[in-house]
């Protein structure tokens, strides 16, 4: 009788693989899938099913962002629910001061007809990414985790929580600020703590706000009211961490009670709607954005103060520069996963998020107190700047997302 031979199954090989389902995730399959039909792209994600729907976050899309989702076919679903930015205001203020005077106005258009910003709910974001990936034929797994993985010269080979095994030519992490991934791979972070909160809710309100996002510099940190659709904006509101979870944990009518005196009555009766929660804020560098096969991305890469409400931006950038660096090195023939291909990506983004890290812990800590010799010279800058035009329209543009060397997805053009 014949000896019956075995032999070992091999692991499903995956051109990318992206751990985590968020946008930046999502944003790089579809980048990617959408040029480049022919990679095999699985994105794999360790929270339930459902948990995007439940996201009643919302988040400012610059004009250069919404130019990358329409460019891969996702804006028109989104356009209708998005409420576009049509000015800015900033003051300098404490809590009890009973008039908040205004020291800097932003306005303007990215290009005529263009909103340098937008503001969309998380949920529908992540709804059309998710239905243009479908389209696009790419996997979109839920409750499942990479629990390790090792790279050797061709392959980086996974173990999945479920006991699962699968190889990739290139894995992916966008996988958040406590990147597992990224951890895993032994990758040093520069990191600290800022001692403060950041309290997210929604709230109705009795008037319309006419476009219109506010940020009050108060002692404690920025608190930004952005405007929804409807009568209804986003709170982002900072807190010393000790006041932040406090608050969070008061009955409604004390946590209304405090909003309203930051928020102030001019829109009306205000209403919290939906929960609210608040998340320590720090800023996290990664030293390296990639290895041999990895590569890191958004928040993965880079955890920075919302101060100037970019983070959601650099994570399209992310996304776009990555994207259009692997597209080009597959039509070119070259290996995907090598760390000299990785490294234009590394070489494209790092001086960008290093520079708007360290800019906003330099204007969180500017802001961020109740010094008064120092709140004297921030506001004579303030006023200053206001009269200067030619900054204006520089921040205007800062705000799109159309400085610096934009990738193709973000000047509207496909890769």
């Amino acid at each position: 009788m014949a000896e019956e031979k075995t032999h070992e199954r091999l692991p499903e090989l995956f051109d990318i693989v992206i751990a985590g389902a968020g946008y930046v995730g999502l944003l790089i399959a579809v980048s990617i899938g959408q040029a480049r039909p022919g990679l095999k792209v699985l994105v794999v994600d360790a929270a339930p099913e459902d948990a995007w729907q439940r996201d009643g976050r919302a988040s400012a899309i610059a004009a250069a962002a919404a130019r990358m989702l329409r460019q891969l076919g996702c804006w028109e679903e989104i356009a209708p629910e998005a409420q576009p930015i049509v000015d800015m205001v900033i003051t300098d203020s404490r809590t009890s001061d009973p008039v908040r005077p205004v020291f800097l106005t932003f306005g303007g258009e990215a290009a005529p007809g263009e909103p340098f910003a937008h503001m969309v709910m998380n949920r529908d974001l992540t709804g059309a990414l998710r239905r243009r990936a479908a389209e696009l034929g790419i996997e979109v797994r839920q409750n499942t985790a990479v629990e390790s993985f090792e790279v050797d010269p061709v392959a980086v080979r996974l173990r999945f929580g479920d006991g699962t095994t699968h190889a990739t030519r290139l894995l992916i992490a966008a996988d958040g600020v406590k990147s597992r991934l990224r951890e895993m791979a032994g990758i040093r972070t520069v990191k600290w703590e800022y001692g403060q909160s950041g309290i997210v809710c929604t709230v109705a309100h009795e008037r319309p706000h006419h476009g219109r996002a506010e940020e009050h510099f108060l002692p404690a940190g920025p608190f930004a009211t952005l405007p929804l659709k409807g009568n209804r904006s986003s709170i982002v509101w900072t807190e010393r961490t000790e006041a932040a979870e406090r608050l969070v944990a008061e009955d409604e009518i004390i946590f209304e009670h405090e909003l309203e005196r930051r928020f102030g009555l001019k829109l009306g009766e205000i209403r919290v709607e939906g929960p609210r929660r608040a998340w320590p804020l720090g800023l996290t560098l990664a030293r390296d954005f990639v290895r041999p096969r990895l590569a890191l991305a958004g928040d993965a890469a880079h955890g920075i103060h919302p101060i100037a409400g970019q983070g959601l931006n650099l994570g399209f950038k992310d996304a776009a520069a990555l994207a259009q660096v692997l597209v080009e090195a597959d039509r070119l023939g070259e290996d995907i996963g090598a760390l000299d291909i990785l490294q234009r990506y590394e070489r494209w983004r790092r001086f960008d998020t290093v520079q708007m890290g360290m800019t906003t812990d330099v204007l969180n800590r500017l802001f961020s107190n109740d010094f008064a010799p120092l709140r004297a010279v921030r506001d004579v800058g303030l006023g200053l700047v206001d009269r200067m035009p030619g900054m204006k329209s520089f921040f205007v543009r800062q705000a799109s997302g159309l400085t610096g060397t934009a990738p193709r997805l973000l000047q509207g053009q496909a890769i």
